[in-house]
């Protein structure tokens, strides 16, 4: 079966800068050689620590950041190789919900305008059609239609994600990027937008991406979890075996440090500890933070290759146990 989105060996560096002329810092490979697909109706979850390039790994598939070197094959055509009108068609099919609800929003626009903003601009319906079709959208995230004439200030941070849904889903796309949806809002409130997005996602059918550093979030929402660290991916895998067998073990970190509700009860991987210091000039990226680095990690940095049935994962361990 094809897949609807395959990123091929996609990378992306940012130069460095300093304060003086002569002295700048170390650029930084943002996303190094990353390759991962998604088949239709399937939700991925990358997750990773903040930095590790899951954003901008986001950014480069919608086309918002240039990619350096790579492909990216939506519905077998490569978007790297459109520009103007014949990237435009594959913008309506797809869209992003953004981490921060009130920055995504124009503050001078009212909700009604931001909503319907891309049926004016693919010239869906008349005016009176896009209105109804606004009022539609916002009664499916469960906001009332009166909504539409007020501005995002008069909205709470749930309420304003639900807007940047509706708006993401006023073109029903196939392809949906969910870039920390949540991880700005209250506890209280974060279940809510996660269920929304799920039922939403599951009666439009869509393909979704859903990044996060929490991987406590990513488990009830991705079929499927890659985990990257330092700009590639370190394993993938069904989300279940990912979470009761990780391969690598920084994935076995990440589910470490995911908060437990009892006092009594102490994280298990402060072995790996939080720091993360700077990468080695040779070997593996994650050595200075493992704690079963072998002797090969020193010399050379493993490849992501099968680590069982549907299991990939970047560690000399990972079919040693």
């Amino acid at each position: 079966m094809t897949p609807l989105l395959e990123v091929r060996d996609l990378s992306k560096a940012f130069p460095g800068s300093g304060s003086l002329p002569w002295k700048k810092a170390p650029g930084i490979r943002a996303v190094d050689g990353v390759s991962l697909s998604l088949q239709r109706g399937e939700t991925l979850g990358l997750v990773g620590e903040s930095g590790s390039g899951k954003t901008t790994l986001g950014r480069m598939i919608l086309r918002l950041l240039e990619a350096d070197s790579g492909e990216i094959l939506f519905d077998g055509t490569d978007l790297l190789a459109l520009s103007g009108k014949r990237l435009k068609p594959f913008r309506r099919r797809m869209q992003a919900v953004f981490q921060d609800p009130y920055g995504s929003l124009n503050p001078r626009m009212k909700v009604g305008a931001t909503v319907g903003e891309g049926l004016e601009v693919f010239r869906i319906s008349d005016r009176r059609g896009r209105r109804e079709k606004v009022a539609e959208l916002l009664k499916l995230v469960g906001l009332p239609e009166a909504a539409a004439e007020r501005y995002p200030h008069e909205f709470s941070g749930g309420q304003r994600q639900r807007i940047g849904i509706a708006r993401a889903l006023a073109l029903e796309p196939d392809f949906l990027l969910c870039d920390e949806p949540v991880s700005s809002l209250d506890v209280s409130v974060q279940a809510q937008v996660l269920n929304l997005i799920s039922d939403l996602r599951d009666r439009m059918e869509l393909t979704c991406l859903f990044i996060a550093h929490d991987l406590g979030v990513v488990e009830h929402m991705a079929d499927r979890v890659a985990v990257m660290y330092r700009g590639r991916i370190v394993e993938e895998g069904p989300a279940a075996a990912v979470y009761s067998e990780p391969r690598h073990p920084y994935t076995r970190l990440l589910l470490d440090s995911i908060p437990v509700p009892d006092p009594a009860a102490a994280a298990a991987g402060a072995e790996a500890g939080e720091e993360r210091p700077a990468p080695p000039p040779e070997g593996c990226p994650f050595r200075p933070r493992c704690p079963r680095a072998l002797e090969e990690c020193a010399r050379a940095c493993p490849e992501l290759t099968a680590a069982g049935p549907g299991r990939k994962a970047a560690c000399f361990r990972a079919g040693r146990g």
